[in-house]
């Protein structure tokens, strides 16, 4: 009965083996592990033997039973393995989405003239400094020498939210808030930024703009210096010698005030000059609230208005295009980014 048990466990082994999916291991499982499989019958030749020989039998058929069982889990769990393996393979989705087509964008124009002149002056030792939109009469006329009533508040009386605060129309509060800032102190600032004014929208007007303005104070400041500065930053704008003129003109926190012109060639081949900015010697009464003794400082000031400033250098002839967001004028400045 060894030789017949031995030569069942071989069998067993070689059905498990051979066994190649899931359902075939089931049919080896119901022939040998059964209630009426090989195994049990195998145990059931006990009542054929003496009493004596059933315990080692009972044991080495146990035995048998084990070796061939873990055999049979090993097999099961193989099995198992492949047919997941199949499973998840068959059912796999791709789970990726294709990728957005984002197109490059470009520099806002506005903002290229802006990164520019503040380069330009950041190289020649200014800081750039930014101040609040919604701002008190106070900064915005008082400290600029426009007290309550003065003539030239008409041009720029704007958008109020109350009698003491406005939308500012000019960058200017923000020289006026540097200069108590800096307490009597040498400086030398540029104020880009978005203004506002009471003007009807046309192609050379907005009720919002850009502007730069700067300040310098110092001892010994000179129109001399100022003038330098507006033609070094005019030639570096236009990548040339541009030719500047220079007009008398009247501000209330200048004195003496200029507008400065620039020689334009239009599109069709003749020339004309251009007014380009403002500028002028910083008047004493704004130096004296601004915290400094006219009597020892002097100082320059000028405003750019940018738009005019791109219009001029793109030949962009309505400066309602910057704000009207349309993707085919935006895209003609790609290659500046």
């Amino acid at each position: 009965m060894k030789n017949q048990l031995e030569n069942l466990k071989n069998q067993i082994i070689l059905d498990i083996n051979n066994a190649n999916n899931l359902e075939n291991l089931e049919v080896v499982y119901n022939n040998h592990f059964s209630k009426k499989g090989s195994l049990s019958q195998m145990m059931g030749n006990l009542r054929n033997l003496s009493p004596e020989e059933r315990p080692a039998f009972g044991k080495l058929v146990n035995d048998t039973k084990e070796v061939v069982l873990n055999h049979f889990n090993l097999k099961k769990e193989e099995l198992e393995t492949a047919h997941l393996n199949q499973k998840l393979e068959s059912e796999k989705i791709n789970i990726h989405l294709p990728g957005d087509n984002l197109k490059s964008g470009s520099i806002h124009p506005l903002n290229l003239i802006i990164e520019d002149i503040s380069n330009y002056f950041v190289k020649n030792g200014y800081e750039v400094v930014t101040g609040p939109e919604i701002e008190l009469d106070l900064y915005n006329f008082e400290m600029m020498n426009l007290p309550v009533g003065h003539p030239a508040r008409e041009m720029q009386d704007s958008f109020y939210f109350d009698p003491n605060v406005l939308l500012r129309t000019h960058t200017s509060p923000v020289q006026a808030r540097t200069m108590l800032a800096k307490e009597g102190k040498p400086l030398k600032i540029i104020c880009p930024g978005k203004t506002y004014r009471r003007d009807e929208d046309d192609q050379t007007h907005s009720h919002q703009f850009m502007q730069i303005e700067g300040l310098v104070v110092g001892e010994g400041i000179s129109f001399a210096n100022l003038k330098h500065t507006l033609q070094d930053m005019l030639n570096y704008l236009f990548k040339g010698e541009a030719e500047m003129r220079l007009r008398p003109s009247y501000f209330p926190f200048t004195e003496p005030s200029i507008e400065v012109d620039v020689l334009f060639t239009k599109k069709d081949g003749t020339k004309q000059y251009i007014e380009i900015l403002g500028a002028g010697m910083v008047h004493p009464n704004v130096l004296k609230m601004g915290g400094y003794d006219p009597e020892r400082f002097t100082g320059f000031a000028f405003g750019i208005g940018v738009e005019r400033l791109a219009m001029l250098r793109y030949q962009i002839e309505d400066i309602r295009n910057f704000y009207t967001n349309d993707i085919r004028f935006l895209k003609q400045f790609t290659e500046e980014f």
